[in-house]
Parts: structure tokens; sequence; C-alpha cells
């Protein structure tokens, strides 16, 4: 994982819609929630995505944009998002750069970590989040980390 005070890593990547998401393009404008995890359609994965979902408007009204993030394709997770109605973006990663980028492995370097990560409006990484069994620890912790950035 990535360290507390860091800059974001800069991020490109292909989101399930067809579009580009570019970090680069939130700085200055808005906070970034980035939420790796390691894919769709998986129990865990699932629950946490609907806890994202379920819970989205705590998230936009802190004025945070959410991501998530996994080394499904374009399709897959296009699938995933209509099936469980997510009203946020999936970014495509099938060759694992992000997940390299944002150190987002598995216990050991093996596979898949399910780490969040947010990001103020200068890039800088604030909260690094890990619960790889506590799927729905992610959001409380998320919305905490968000309230931290506007006191």
């Amino acid at each position: 994982m990535l360290n507390v005070g860091t800059p974001a890593p800069d991020l490109t990547g292909e989101l399930d819609d067809g579009s580009t998401f570019n970090l680069a393009d939130y700085r200055g404008r808005q906070p970034v929630v980035l939420y790796f995890y390691p894919k769709d359609f998986t129990g865990g994965c699932t629950r946490q995505a609907c806890s994202f979902r379920d819970n989205y408007g705590e998230i936009t009204r802190r004025g945070a944009l959410l991501v998530g993030v996994s080394s499904d394709d374009a399709d897959r997770h296009t699938a995933f998002r209509d099936r469980h109605q997510l009203p946020f973006p999936l970014l495509a990663d099938p060759a694992g750069t992000a997940i390299e980028a944002f150190d987002a492995k598995g216990p050991f370097g093996i596979g898949k970590a399910r780490v969040t990560y947010v990001i103020d409006r200068e890039g800088v990484i604030r909260s690094v989040i890990r619960h790889d069994l506590r799927v729905d620890r992610h959001v409380p912790d998320v919305v905490a980390a968000l309230d931290a950035l506007n006191p």
C-alpha cells in the first residue's frame, strides 16, 4: 500500500462506459475515492460495491468522486455495474497497471488487495483503508476520511 501524505500516482484508464479516466483531471477540483477490489461478481466484491452504492450519497455530499478499480475488463464491469445498479464508474485494469502503481496487491504480493485510497483535491493520499474481509468497513472509514478533509 502507498503511504498517507504521498502524492497519488498518475492514473489513466478505461471506464466501463468506454470513456477515459485521468486522475490528474480532478486535481484542484475535488477529492477522489479509489477503491480497489479483486473481482466482479464475487461475494465479497459484490457486498462491497453494494455498500458503496447504498451509501453513495454520503460520499458525493462530501464532494468526492468514487471510482472502483479491478483487473476485470470494461465489458465485465458494465455487466457488474448494470446488474447491481452501481451509480459510480468502474475502471478496467486488465494489465494490472493501476494495481501496481497503487500497490494494491494481496498478502505477500499474491492476488489483489481490497484497499481504498482517499485522495484530496491536491492529489495527495489522505487515507488508506484496507479491510480484506470486513468489506462493510470501507464506507464508514471513507466518510470519516472525507470529513477530516473538510472539518
